[in-house]
């Protein structure tokens, strides 16, 4: 039998888990264990900041959380490696020393 998949349309139907990251903290088991309903715990993000879009653990994108009626969403903001490129500073030419051939 051969197996011939046709790019990695055949990954399409895969389940994954999409989890959006707010924020981070360590704290102790006994901290943990004391937390009642009125706790808040801080987190390492500002309100500002884009958040973690991961696949199966692995980051792939940032966004921002968006109202959708009564419900929460997600705006993806821009996507992991495609950080806009800075253009490289514009360096004069270098002038042939003596000797150098021009």
């Amino acid at each position: 039998m051969t197996f011939q998949p046709r790019g990695f349309d055949f990954l399409k139907d895969v389940d994954v888990r999409l989890t959006v990251e707010l924020g981070r903290t360590s704290m102790k088991l006994k901290d943990v264990l004391s937390l009642t309903e009125e706790s808040v715990v801080m987190l390492d993000r500002l309100t500002d900041e884009l958040l973690d879009v991961m696949v199966n653990g692995k980051l792939i994108a940032r966004g921002e959380v968006v109202a959708q009626g009564d419900r929460f969403g997600l705006r993806i903001v821009e996507l992991a490696g495609s950080e806009p490129e800075e253009a490289p500073a514009s360096t004069p030419a270098k002038k042939p020393a003596k000797g150098d051939a021009a």
